[in-house]
């Protein structure tokens, strides 16, 4: 049989036997692999079995035995004196010899994948890889090589891949298109998490609770939710931390930087998004809507307690009394019921107070500072509370109905005084003498029977008074006296 009767054999065998369609992933693998040969591989002088050739094949010999004698990365055949071929040049006298070594590579690459070999090891780590090339961009991670550079900033990285992202940061380019919104990314996985907004997949599934996610990312800081750990630590104080976002955010503390200004008032922020939710406070915009009632909020946690008004839903309980509340924050101040802590004390008279939101708006009354100015009447106020109350008056907006009798309030505060009727629940209880009380104001007033307390002094005459409404009865004497 002659040398051309042989190859056209063996070239049918390895049609009809071997060049099955490849999966993605190993279309992509041999891809990579013909790339890393093209920037990494040199060819010896005297180049052997495994660098691009291989022993004489008999054409009745089984093709998968010498497919192992191939070399996956680079391969060349000793074929009869007219087939000649090597991978490295692409040089090839015979045309069908060059579909022979192609077809051999690709069963080379094909074989490796399907048995799961990696074959390079790591002599730094021990970490195996199935490709060179792989390897070969693993070894700059040890040797903090980095030889792609950006010709726009300079800045390094360990594979061109890496660096084609970076450029797209300069160029602006974004050739991942969305179908369905249209919105553009700059990479393949950006693109495909976006994809799942639309679709609702949440391909990761945690296995404690049953919550899916969109993102490894994301699935990944979740579970450590479940199992403690904090692997990010700060250096200055030892605290740890779930994600690398909270560790820097939590260091500025330590270095009291703000990078991030508003453009309109110049306030700084620690982060991107606290200046993003804070601009909103300018631009009035309010991105997040309740789908029951259609109250927009600046973000997406408010809304998410919001909705919990509708759902009637209250996922934090107090281990002492086990009453329900809608956030955290809510538990945590009501815990300070139990334990009596007060945490933030006013440096002019030494107050304590449970949360910080009150001991600035007590400071106030030592500054006289009112920020919060009615747009109606121009009247100010120490808190926003207190101007959201009294814009009431000019909308004559009663929020706060009373399921007894309808009845309609301003506040939530008057509501609940106004419940105790109904109920005669009197909550205020003197340690003194067990006397009880419907509000904290009638209970604070009793209280300075005993203690003897009259904060409110006349300005004329000093006589002082256990309430305000006495003292301005009081005062209404001189008034009168002075008029006549």
């Amino acid at each position: 049989m002659s040398a051309g009767n042989n190859f056209e054999e063996t070239t049918s065998f390895l049609e009809e036997n071997l060049m099955k369609p490849l999966s993605v992933k190993q279309e992509e693998i041999i891809k990579a692999e013909t790339l890393d040969t093209k920037e990494n591989v040199k060819e010896p002088e005297n180049s052997g079995l495994s660098h691009g050739t291989a022993q004489n094949i008999d054409p009745h010999t089984d093709m998968l035995g010498n497919a192992d004698i191939t070399n996956s990365v680079s391969c060349g055949l000793e074929l009869p004196q007219t087939h000649t071929g090597h991978i490295e040049s692409k040089t090839f006298p015979h045309p069908e010899s060059d579909r022979f070594l192609s077809m051999s590579a690709s069963l080379g690459t094909q074989k490796r994948v399907c048995t799961g070999k990696k074959k390079f090891v790591c002599s730094e780590c021990g970490k195996y890889f199935k490709t060179k090339g792989e390897l070969t961009i693993h070894d700059r991670i040890h040797r903090g090589e980095k030889p792609f550079v950006c010709f726009e900033c300079e800045k390094k990285f360990r594979t061109k891949g890496e660096l084609t992202l970076h450029e797209r940061i300069h160029t602006g380019e974004k050739p991942f298109a969305c179908s369905e919104c249209e919105k553009r990314f700059k990479t393949k996985g950006e693109f495909t998490v976006h994809e799942r907004i639309h679709t609702g997949e949440k391909p990761f599934v945690c296995s404690e609770c049953g919550k899916g996610f969109k993102t490894k990312g994301e699935f990944t800081v979740h579970e450590r939710i479940h199992t403690g750990v904090k692997p990010f630590v700060c250096s200055e104080c030892g605290k740890g931390f779930k994600t690398k976002g909270k560790l820097t955010i939590h260091e500025i503390i330590h270095t009291g930087e703000m990078p991030f200004a508003c453009s309109e008032c110049g306030k700084g922020f620690k982060t991107k998004g606290e200046l993003t939710i804070h601009e909103r406070n300018h631009t009035g915009e309010k991105p997040f809507a309740c789908s029951e009632c259609g109250k927009g909020f600046k973000i997406k946690g408010r809304l998410t307690i919001h909705e919990r008004n509708h759902t009637g839903e209250k996922p934090f309980a107090c281990s002492e009394c086990g009453k329900g509340f809608k956030t955290k924050g809510e538990l945590t101040l009501h815990d300070r019921i139990h334990t009596g802590e007060r945490p933030f004390v006013c440096s002019e008279c030494e107050k304590c107070f449970k949360t910080k939101g009150e001991l600035i708006q007590h400071e106030r009354i030592h500054t006289g500072e009112k920020p919060f100015a009615c747009s109606e009447c121009g009247k100010c106020f120490k808190s926003k509370f207190q101007l959201s109350r009294h814009e009431r008056i000019h909308t004559g907006e009663k929020l706060f109905a009373c399921s007894e009798c309808e009845k309609c309030f301003g506040t939530k505060v008057n509501l609940a005084r106004h419940e105790r009727i109904h109920t005669g629940e009197k909550p205020f209880a003197c340690s003194e003498c067990g006397k009880c009380f419907k509000t904290k104001y009638e209970f604070t007033v009793h209280e300075r029977i005993h203690t003897g307390e009259k904060p409110f002094a006349c300005p004329e005459c000093g006589k002082c008074f256990r309430e305000k409404s006495h003292l301005t009865a009081h005062e209404r004497i001189h008034t009168s006296i002075h008029s006549h």
